[in-house]
């Protein structure tokens, strides 16, 4: 295992248990940033490990995080982008469904990326040669675990299994998926929904709705190591990462070979 990864897969580890320690107590104290989004003391204890850690081990790189407004401002070829705490609502719902996002961004392109679903005990990493696993736990924080390569499903063009939003969903997306010839439909937090893809548990994800790259990236990372793809919903075009203001347009993650309609 490379440094990058060793440190990417470490880092997500200690920011997950931070984040359990919170999740266990039995108040959760909740504020509320300038643009309304809720806040919780995991997503800081979260975001302080990775960044320290980050900054420490790789000074050279430039780093974005969603809790530290200042590194919004950063325009950088290569960078890390970070969520500490991806799916806040269903933290503190306490559904289990949330994530630590951990990716390197190179040329607007997401190439490595950890998301760690701490409740869960799900793991899924890019390694060091373009591939991607999920690996089990426990989890060691010296020694991986054991390693099960993800790979997209070829996927059945007439029965398509969609992913959703649990807390996103709206008409517009289900209008939307309504358009194709749907066999099951599944619903996930965070950016897990991009990992159901790369591990053959779905076929198509729409995302009509806002998000920021951070909340994209390491799951983007993920799924492009196992066959799949991230496009811009209007122009079908790869979503590029390092934009103004870091945030995406509406996308869809598949599998190339899901047909995608115009309009």
């Amino acid at each position: 295992m490379s440094d990058l990864q060793q440190v990417m897969r470490q880092l997500a580890l200690r920011a997950g248990e931070a984040i359990m320690d919170v999740y266990r107590r039995e108040e959760l104290a909740v504020r509320h940033k300038t643009d309304a989004s809720p806040v919780t003391a995991a997503d800081e204890a979260a975001d302080r490990i990775i960044a320290a850690g980050l900054r420490a081990a790789f000074p050279e790189v430039a780093l974005v995080t969603e809790e530290q407004a200042g590194s919004h401002a950063v325009r950088a070829a290569r960078f890390f982008i970070v969520d500490p705490l991806d799916g806040t609502k269903e933290f503190i719902r306490r559904r289990g469904e949330f994530t630590v996002n951990i990716a390197l961004v190179e040329d607007g392109v997401p190439v490595q990326g950890v998301v760690l679903a701490p409740a869960k005990g799900r793991m899924f990493r890019t390694l060091a040669d373009g591939s991607a696993v999920e690996e089990e736990g426990p989890f060691d924080h010296a020694q991986p675990g054991p390693m099960r390569p993800l790979r997209m499903r070829a996927p059945d063009p007439q029965a398509l299994v969609v992913v959703a939003s649990k807390s996103h969903r709206d008409a517009a997306t289900d209008a939307y998926i309504a358009r194709y010839p749907v066999a099951d439909m599944r619903s996930a937090g965070s950016s897990l929904k991009f990992c159901l893809l790369a591990a053959g548990e779905a076929d198509f994800y729409p995302r009509l709705g806002r998000t920021m790259e951070w909340d994209t990236a390491a799951g983007d990372a993920v799924l492009r190591a196992a066959g799949g793809e991230v496009l811009e919903m209007g122009s079908h075009t790869p979503l590029r990462y390092g934009k103004p203001g870091y945030e995406n347009p509406f996308f869809i993650a598949r599998h190339p070979d899901v047909a995608l309609l115009r309009g």
